[in-house]
């Protein structure tokens, strides 16, 4: 006899998976929340719900939306500046333009400048395409007050996400003279590609050596690259890899993963440089993540 409630769940884990990951931008606390989507949908008598797929969604909303106030309370004490849990991305990802544009490192920072219930909104509208009643059912509000939330969060994103359209041969130019500039020490290339006012950003979580704060401006950054390539070149090598939908770099030492490398592209220029080294973030990086809309 099937297990309705299995099969059910099973069928759309990787949907419900994208929803929480992009609300939480942490693949560990997005696996709690599909256990505790679990624990709740198996309760559940299936008989009395219509649309099993609404009702999933709704649980897994509510439950990211828990997870996101606590974890926003332990952002305030992170060592350093707090970058997204980097994913090794199927093929598919890539190729479903939007889906990989909303799970970039670069949209996942601007989704971090929203409220909670600003991010269920935009995320559960604007990526899943769902209709204002079923996400007014999924964060407890009214469809009047969704659909002024969605678009307070609509123009909040749309000042801040990348101007222009990044193609992944743009990144996989940029991630090249990245490579070169490691190989040679020739960083001409690269540093022809960093907009003006570029960032980076480093994640080392308080557990592995990063820069504190962002660096600001492509002369401090190119100073930065300058004494830090050639130390790369040292102690391991470079990979490219599909990450969060987009071309990157992973760097291993000793054959182990020490940095995902990862980039922001504004008008054809590198406009952001994320590097994420703190282990605890980097465990989705040895098998490919499935991502579904």
């Amino acid at each position: 006899m099937p297990d309705v409630a299995t099969d059910t769940f099973v069928s759309h884990r990787n949907l419900l998976f994208t929803i929480a990951y992009e609300m939480l931008g942490s693949a560990a606390d997005a696996e709690d929340v599909l256990q505790e989507t679990w624990l709740k949908w198996s309760g559940v008598d299936h008989d009395v719900v219509e649309n099993h797929r609404a009702y999933l969604v709704r649980i897994v909303t509510r439950q990211a939306l828990g997870r996101l106030r606590t974890l926003g309370r332990r952002k305030e004490t992170y060592v350093g500046s707090w970058l997204p849990e980097p994913l090794l991305t199927t093929p598919d990802v890539a190729e479903d333009v939007e889906l990989a544009d909303s799970v970039s490192m670069a949209m996942m920072l601007v989704l971090e400048t929203l409220t909670p219930t600003e991010r269920a909104v935009f995320v559960l509208r604007e990526v899943f395409d769902l209709d204002y009643d079923e996400i007014a059912a999924a964060v407890d509000k009214n469809a009047a007050a969704v659909r002024q939330i969605a678009h307070r969060a609509r123009s909040h994103v749309a000042a801040r996400r990348p101007r222009g359209t990044a193609s992944a041969a743009q990144a996989r130019e940029a991630l090249a003279a990245f490579q070169h500039a490691v190989a040679t020490g020739d960083l001409q290339r690269l540093l022809d590609l960093l907009a003006p006012d570029v960032v980076l950003l480093g994640d080392g979580g308080g557990v592995k050596q990063a820069v504190p704060r962002p660096i600001v401006g492509a002369d401090k950054v190119s100073r930065l690259l300058a004494a830090g390539l050639a130390k790369i070149a040292a102690l391991g090598s470079l990979e490219p890899a599909q990450v969060n939908g987009f071309p990157a770099l992973i760097f291993r030492s000793e054959g182990e993963i020490d940095t995902v490398f990862a980039l922001r592209f504004d008008d054809g220029l590198i406009s952001g440089m994320y590097a994420v080294r703190n282990p605890a973030k980097l465990s989705h990086m040895t098998e490919e993540t499935a991502l579904r809309r």
